[in-house]
């Protein structure tokens, strides 16, 4: 965390143990609201170390080994980091400029829905989702307009 309270994103890696060569887990205790790390999350009874004990300040997290009692403290309490990739519908909105692109094909046969300008340039793409295949974008060439569609 930085100095003003916000976070700066970061590489969040894999910890090995230097004794067995094993990963170092984390653990997250939804009760208090606080960041473990457990030997094992899978063996009931298991003993758990905190980052701070119960009411103390905020102090370094520790990273033990589930086979032997190595224990490495962590240099960032970011332990998840959710890329967030853009669909191509979102990225023509992010592209002002895209129907001015010369590389890309145009079309008379796709009036726009929306000003009724004959011309619209199109580009076909995957989608993220599986149970969409390929398809086709339409972007209005009217410089008042900018509409987006598929077909």
């Amino acid at each position: 965390m930085e100095p003003d309270g916000t976070y700066e994103p970061g590489f969040v890696g894999i910890r090995f143990c230097q004794e067995c060569n094993n990963m170092l887990y984390p653990k997250e205790d939804k009760e208090n609201r606080i960041l473990l790390y457990a030997v094992s999350a899978s063996q009931p009874g298991a003993p758990v170390f905190r980052d701070r004990p119960t009411g103390s300040q905020r102090g370094p997290a520790l990273l033990p080994c589930r086979n032997c009692d190595y224990q490495q403290e962590a240099d960032n309490s970011c332990i998840y980091v959710n890329k967030i990739t853009h669909e191509v519908d979102e990225l023509t909105q992010i592209i002002a400029d895209v129907s001015q692109d010369p590389t890309l094909p145009r079309t008379e046969d796709h009036p726009c829905q929306k000003c009724g300008h004959k011309e619209a340039v199109f580009f076909q793409s995957h989608s993220a989702r599986a149970e969409d295949a390929m398809r086709l974008y339409y972007v209005c060439t009217a410089p008042h307009c900018g509409h987006r569609w598929t077909e």
